[in-house]
């Protein structure tokens, strides 16, 4: 964002007050005024240290009106299950192959999904999709049978989420432009999807600050108490 874009963006946002959802998404619109249809951008300070294992949040989310961006879906499978993958639209599809594409440094896609019987295969890069949060994972519905599902719940806009170790979880809820009750709608969600999914070990207050926010856009706080 320009100087002068920035400047006037922070002259519509009070940094000190929290506003209602539907206030806060009006605003990010507003001021999402790039050349390119900027992502919306949701993060959520939360009550816990993911240090320990009781404390970590992380899951799925099944954004109403999908994210507006286009996702490259990988699957290791073979066989029958291949076939499936392809049906449903699985951007690369393979085995041996994939691993070789992926140890050459061929990392173009954004998610990740093996058959429980790959996952051997799958362990082979997992110091290379690990880091970049793409390692097939039961608990993320990445590593199933049922991969043709799989490929259709990633390619419609579900979200992958993870509590950084910071206490921070966020997404990418929507485009800028997207109406305003898409992005309200999305960002509730995305909200109760991290409200289900509250740890045993979280104490005090779970769900903190939230705010909401464009590529090059200011952040709005949201108020979490009407939520």
């Amino acid at each position: 964002m320009s100087g002068k874009r920035i400047v006037n963006a922070y002259k519509t946002v009070n940094k000190d007050q929290a506003y209602a959802l539907s206030e806060a998404v009006k605003i990010v619109k507003e001021n999402a005024t790039a050349k390119f249809d900027e992502t919306i951008d949701i993060a959520v300070n939360l009550g816990v240290d993911p240090k320990y294992a009781d404390q970590m949040v992380r899951g799925v989310c099944a954004l109403p009106h999908g994210t507006g961006k286009t996702v490259r879906v990988a699957v290791f499978a073979q066989g029958e299950k291949a076939d499936e993958a392809k049906a449903a639209g699985a951007d690369i599809v393979g085995a041996e192959n994939l691993v070789d594409s992926i140890l050459a440094g061929k990392v173009d896609f954004d998610r990740c999904i093996a058959t429980p019987d790959m996952m051997g295969m799958a362990g082979r890069v997992a110091r290379v999709l690990g880091p970049k949060g793409l390692m097939p994972n039961p608990k993320l519905g990445t590593v199933t049978t049922d991969v043709a599902n799989a490929v259709k719940k990633a390619k419609a806009g579900e979200v992958q989420y993870r509590v950084e170790k910071n206490g921070i979880v966020h997404a990418g809820i929507g485009k800028a432009s997207f109406s305003e009750q898409q992005i309200v709608e999305n960002a509730k969600a995305f909200i109760d999807a991290i409200i289900k999914a509250k740890p045993a070990g979280a104490k005090g207050t779970y769900m903190k600050k939230i705010s909401l926010s464009s590529t090059m856009g200011v952040g709005v706080k949201v108020d979490s108490s009407a939520l």
